[in-house]
């Protein structure tokens, strides 16, 4: 069985065994971003991206990057890092505008309750 399973990914100990399954991990992560963006934007009733979309995607993206650098694969990781920048990018400012929006809750409740 070991043999076999070592032929099939195409290595040659249980450490390479455990990168691969890291990167199935990482992949299936990955994936699931589009799952959870097509279920909200049907229950939206329109095209719709959540929040929960973006921390998929940072976390299978840094899983595979650290796949990618483990394979030493300059390909996949240029990849992965300018695609985490990205999510991390988006969710700095889906968090900027909450807390923007919860200041301006909080003015507004202090105006509110000076009346």
């Amino acid at each position: 069985m070991q043999e076999w399973l070592f032929a099939f990914f195409n290595i040659d100990n249980w450490f390479e065994f455990w990168w691969v399954a890291l990167g199935f991990l990482a992949q299936g992560i990955f994936a699931s971003r589009f799952i959870v963006q097509w279920i909200a934007s049907e229950k939206a009733g329109r095209s719709y991206v959540p929040v929960a979309f973006w921390y998929l995607s940072i976390s299978g993206g840094l899983l595979m990057l650290a796949y990618a650098i483990y394979r030493q694969d300059p390909v996949f990781i240029l990849g992965q890092s300018t695609g985490v920048i990205v999510y991390a990018r988006n969710l700095m400012l889906i968090h900027r505008a909450k807390r923007a929006d919860a200041e301006t809750a909080d003015a507004a409740d202090v105006i509110h309750e000076q009346r």
